[in-house]
């Protein structure tokens, strides 16, 4: 099998301190979450930026750099992404922001979500107009699409992309499932999706609150990447009594993935079948036209 790529979201947008005291959302906190899951074995991280008085999302590339920067002091081959998220900012300015730091503070990758969807509350925009306007920035920095789906559709409009040569081979996609409003965390769900994926592509499955365990699972028996984190799932146990720890979460998946004898994907590793920069100075990915 395919080497196991584990994809960590150590924050998200929705987790707050009243909600879980392990949520990591100043700079020094979520820094030192990614510190702790890299020594413990990852390979890329999916981050999101605080508001360092308010604990608010923030768009700001002047706190993107912050954590980067305190990562890449202890992992400088580590592949970072930054969210690109509709969900609290929808236009392209404050969406793109990150995307133009360079040089040691330039992210690897950039969230992409591939349509609009509904989540429990609010609504996540992104007009076709958006999704290719930030994929065509992304082109233009250097930087690869982490390619977000919810539900079959979005994987065609991916392809789209492609033949417009909007963004290019290599593709990663996160799958997923559990959303209200989109592909739920059964085998059925997860086939078809698969079956629309390119083949080519790098894959990884995420389970949204109790499904975040079933789906890492079932991804890593099948041969497929993980995305795991509290920016999914707060709870450490379907009946919730316990609140998880990204920590934990990281070592549950190398308990897992060692009885499926399934060997962790380095940042290395994924780097050349992405065709990204080596890191250790140098990220992202050179495009050819």
């Amino acid at each position: 099998m395919e080497k196991l790529i584990i994809n960590f979201t150590p924050t998200g947008m929705i987790p707050t301190k009243d909600m879980t005291p392990h949520v990591p959302v100043t700079i020094n906190e979520i820094v030192e979450d990614v510190h702790r899951a890299y020594e413990l074995g990852i390979t890329m991280t999916h981050i999101h930026a605080r508001d360092e008085q308010t604990g608010v999302p923030t768009y700001k590339k002047e706190v993107y750099a912050q954590l980067i920067e305190g990562i890449r002091k202890y992992a400088p081959d580590l592949v970072i992404c930054t969210s690109l998220s509709g969900r609290n900012f929808n236009t392209l300015d404050k969406r793109s922001d990150v995307l133009s730091l360079e040089g040691d503070l330039k992210p690897d990758m950039g969230s992409l979500t591939l349509s609009s969807l509904n989540f429990n509350k609010v609504a996540s925009m992104n007009a076709p107009s958006m999704i290719e306007d930030l994929a065509s920035v992304m082109k233009s920095k250097g930087i690869v699409p982490e390619l977000e789906v919810f539900d079959v559709g979005m994987i065609n409009f991916g392809k789209y992309l492609v033949n417009k040569g909007i963004i290019q081979e290599p593709l990663y996609y996160n799958l997923l499932f559990g959303n209200i409003a989109c592909a739920q965390t059964n085998l059925l769900h997860t086939g078809v999706m698969l079956n629309d994926t390119p083949k080519d592509a790098l894959v990884s499955i995420a389970g949204i609150g109790n499904g975040q365990l079933m789906m890492n699972s079932l991804a890593i028996a099948i041969g497929k990447g993980v995305r795991v984190g509290l920016e999914d799932n707060i709870w450490y146990d379907a009946d919730r009594t316990r609140l998880a720890t990204n920590s934990a979460l990281i070592e549950r998946i190398h308990v897992i993935a060692s009885a499926n004898n399934r060997e962790i994907m380095s940042p290395s590793e994924f780097r050349v079948k992405m065709k990204m920069e080596p890191g250790h100075g140098k990220y992202g990915r050179i495009y050819k036209d």
